[in-house]
């Protein structure tokens, strides 16, 4: 996805923000919503969109130490590529899987915390600096990928099955707990549980499940340019 391609991405989230709510476009809606989404994972994940995605950009020629470099000088993080990878795949499958369809995590479909080779089950907000150099050093990438990709393609199918009207609904108290007792979000965090509990389905849909990735692989590219063009100049 270049940067004309960015901008068309920008347009159209702009128009999903019009008509999310209208239960009279409402396949249009869900359309757009699939669309915009299968951009931000990886062509062999959902094999719906027509041109490089926004993280086919970014593991293009991406190599283990840009990967996992911790910390970065970036003026909008700290953080490495990895533990960005990690953040937007846990919190699109609690939000999804959790506040959206009152279902089982991927996270918790199969031993995702063993393959990946860490012990963080929660969202990463607020983590400490020793823990993310912890699990940027740790993290098992292509388990990390895999997990990513299962997200990905779960979403698409809540996504698709959503009825005329449910975009409107509020989060339920009921799955906001759920977050608590699965530690998806951990007890510092509860400003992002309280913030998400005001949401309505389209709010989670249209930030955590795709806006908020967006953002942060457009963070991840940047790092990754930047950590390019240092090593050039070695």
């Amino acid at each position: 996805m270049d940067m004309k391609q960015r901008k068309v991405w920008n347009e159209n989230h702009k128009k999903l923000k019009e008509i999310i709510l209208k239960p009279e476009v409402h396949s249009q809606a869900v359309q757009l919503i699939l669309s915009q989404h299968s951009l931000l994972h990886s062509t062999s994940t959902i094999g719906k969109a027509t041109h490089l995605t926004l993280e086919d950009a970014l593991l293009e020629n991406l190599n283990e130490a840009t990967f996992r470099q911790y910390p970065v000088q970036n003026p909008d993080t700290r953080n490495s590529i990895v533990w960005h990878l990690w953040h937007i795949s846990r919190i699109e499958d609690m939000t999804m899987n959790i506040l959206v369809a009152d279902e089982q995590q991927v996270l918790n479909t199969t031993d995702w915390l063993n393959k990946m080779n860490i012990p963080f089950a929660h969202s990463g907000n607020d983590m400490s600096e020793s823990e993310i150099a912890e699990l940027s050093s740790k993290i098992d990438i292509d388990s990390l990928l895999a997990y990513r990709a299962s997200v990905g393609r779960r979403t698409q199918e809540i996504i698709t099955v959503m009825k005329p009207g449910q975009f409107k609904l509020k989060v339920e108290e009921s799955r906001i707990k759920r977050l608590f007792d699965e530690n998806a979000v951990l007890e510092n965090s509860r400003w992002l549980a309280e913030y998400w509990g005001n949401k309505t389905i389209a709010g989670l849909i249209l930030m955590p499940a795709t806006r908020h990735i967006f953002l942060h692989l457009n963070k991840c590219i940047r790092i990754k340019t930047k950590l390019s063009k240092n090593i050039q100049f070695q």
